[in-house]
């Protein structure tokens, strides 16, 4: 301040030590002082009042004979603006420029130099160089609206200001359709150097004239980043300190005004701006302790776009600059509520169950979400309810492995050593132990510090699906084996019907082949009784096929007795019919 002071103070007595010079090599001597603030001009009233009715008007009506004095503290434009009207007055030349049209079109309006009292007088001049020269550039129109900051009032009054948003909101809206010049977007750092005001009052003009959502948006990303550099220009989230001293209430409450007059300036479109920039400003105001509407406008501008979070850009919104606490996670877990809000909006009008089905979104969200918890697992002032109260807003279909929210707990837990056994088992249940991979599932069941329902989940599932696999596996080889037996045991059987066949017709072609050579029906007989017989010493003996035969075949014989009463054959023998032979087989 003490440096900027003597800086002033220089160019006043520079500017007094000039006007001395062009004032005292007239001859005749000044005869009025004007006082403008600090500075004082030793002048000639005849000179003043040629071209200015103000001072004629205060020399006139003064109740002094002889005004020696006049205070012209309040001229727009200040010590330095007065010395060029009165150069102008004493027909001294002087460079009009971008910078000084407007103060010193102000002043000739102040001292009322117009065309009423002289011909081609100050305020004229500056008409003629605003209309012809100032206001034919967007550069030009920028730096004359600049100037206007400290002189609201009259240039208000005399539209320079609103001339100079309509020569800017037009230039910049052709150089945003059709760029003049490299790099395509240098019209935005134009527009940054204003005041908020001004700047609003462009971007309000140019949305009126049909503005693209992009443009706009481009021209307020470049004004924030310029404005509020040390809040929003840090997208990384690894901590890099503010050159901001939180302590400031007088800089954050400028701050604080500003975010919340950028926010208002937001176009409707939600996705006009990139979520990393977005949670910047959110980081800001939470930072800056902005209204809760400023707040709220950026979580939903945030949950809209959600899908298209990284880790990193939650991280911004989380933590203070410094890197090493984390903010209030309540906007993160509004963000978040509000997606899935949508999502379910979304599932129900296209008559779907949100609970079995997931947008492709929604998985991408719910594994961000579960990164994220991961990142801030790690810091001691995250409490089991925020933690969960992140973590159970994710539907169960949205995670189709619970892997990462595994590893987010793994990392709390390792983090708040001191949880006894019912906090721990609080933590984990936002967890489903039957979703994690295999991988994860024997981790977990090693894992000591891990509740035990935790670990017992774990196991059982592993020895179910164990259990599952064998008895699959016991099931198809016992049906296999059965199957098997029952083959060999069918085929066994087809192979003892067959050889008893064969010996059965062995058999009967030996019999047939006796009774052919003539064997008799008593050698026969004997023969049967001989088989008899031996087969009676042979009891002991397991009875063969020829045996049971044998006993089959004696069944027949009329002998089987031992009779040998023949009084009942008949002697007499019908010749005319063949012979039966009764023992005979065909």
């Amino acid at each position: 301040m003490a440096a900027s002071a003597n800086s002033i103070n220089n160019r006043l007595s520079l500017a007094m030590e000039r006007t001395g010079q062009w004032v005292f090599s007239q001859e005749i001597p000044t005869d009025v002082l004007v006082e403008v603030g600090e500075a004082n001009f030793s002048l000639h009233k005849f000179m003043l009042v040629a071209k200015s009715n103000y001072i004629r008007k205060l020399i006139v009506e003064s109740n002094e004979p002889d005004l020696s004095r006049i205070d012209l503290s309040d001229i727009p434009g200040g010590p330095e603006i007065f010395e060029k009207a009165a150069k102008f007055c004493y027909g001294v030349n002087f460079e009009i420029t971008v910078h000084n049209v407007a103060p010193l079109r102000c002043a000739a309006e102040y001292l009322e130099m117009s065309e009423k009292y002289c011909t081609n007088n100050l305020a004229s001049r500056t008409e003629d160089f605003l209309s012809q020269v100032a206001l034919t550039s967007l550069s030009g129109a920028i730096v004359v609206l600049k100037s206007c900051e400290g002189l609201l009032s009259m240039a208000d009054d005399l539209k320079i200001v609103q001339r100079c948003v309509d020569v800017a909101s037009l230039k910049a809206c052709n150089e945003a359709n059709f760029p003049s010049r490299s790099p395509t977007n240098w019209w935005t750092e134009e527009l940054s150097i204003l005041d908020i005001e001004f700047f609003e009052r462009i971007i309000i003009a140019m949305k009126n004239r049909g503005a693209k959502v992009l443009t706009v948006a481009s021209a307020l990303i470049t004004y924030t980043e310029r404005a509020l550099r040390d809040l929003v220009r840090d997208h990384s989230g690894s901590g890099t300190k503010s050159s901001l001293d939180p302590d400031d209430s007088e800089v954050r409450g400028r701050q604080r005004e500003l975010l919340e007059a950028i926010v208002a300036l937001l176009p409707a479109e939600k996705a006009a701006f990139p979520i990393n920039f977005l949670c910047c400003l959110l980081r800001s105001a939470i930072f800056l302790r902005a209204s809760n509407g400023c707040k709220s406008e950026l979580e939903k501008r945030i949950s809209v776009i959600l899908e298209h979070v990284t880790v990193d850009d939650l991280l911004v919104l989380s933590f203070t600059y410094d890197g090493e606490r984390l903010f209030d996670l309540e906007s993160v877990r509004k963000i978040v509520s509000g997606f899935v809000e949508k999502e379910k909006s979304v599932a129900v009008f296209n008559a779907g169950d949100f609970r079995e089905t997931c947008s492709t979104a929604m998985h991408r969200v719910a594994k961000i979400a579960d990164a994220y918890l991961g990142e801030i697992a790690a810091y001691g002032e995250l409490t089991i309810s925020k933690f969960n109260g992140i973590a159970n807003l994710i539907p169960k279909g949205a995670r189709k492995v619970d892997d990462d929210l595994y590893r987010a707990i793994d990392i709390y837990l390792k983090a708040h050593p001191n949880l006894d056994e019912i906090e721990r088992e609080k933590v984990c249940s936002v967890m489903d132990p039957l979703k994690l991979s295999y991988e994860a599932r024997v981790h977990a069941s090693q894992n000591k510090r891990l509740p035990v329902q935790i670990v017992l989940h774990a196991l059982y599932y592993d020895q179910l699906k164990l259990r599952s696999g064998v008895a699959e596996e016991k099931d198809s080889a016992a049906t296999a084996r059965s199957q098997l037996q029952t083959d060999v045991s069918l085929v066994r059987e087809n192979e003892a019907l067959r050889a008893e066949l064969m010996k059965m017709k062995l058999y009967i072609s030996d019999m047939q082949k006796g009774t052919g050579s003539g064997t008799t029906t008593t050698s026969s007989t004997n023969a049967n009784h001989a088989m008899g017989t031996t087969s009676s010493r042979g009891g002991s003996r397991r009875p063969t096929f020829f045996s049971s035969v044998s006993r089959t075949l004696g069944k027949l014989n009329p002998f089987k007795h031992g009779s040998k009463d023949t009084s009942n054959i008949e002697d007499v023998v019908d010749i005319t019919k063949p012979r039966r032979r009764r023992f005979s087989i065909s």
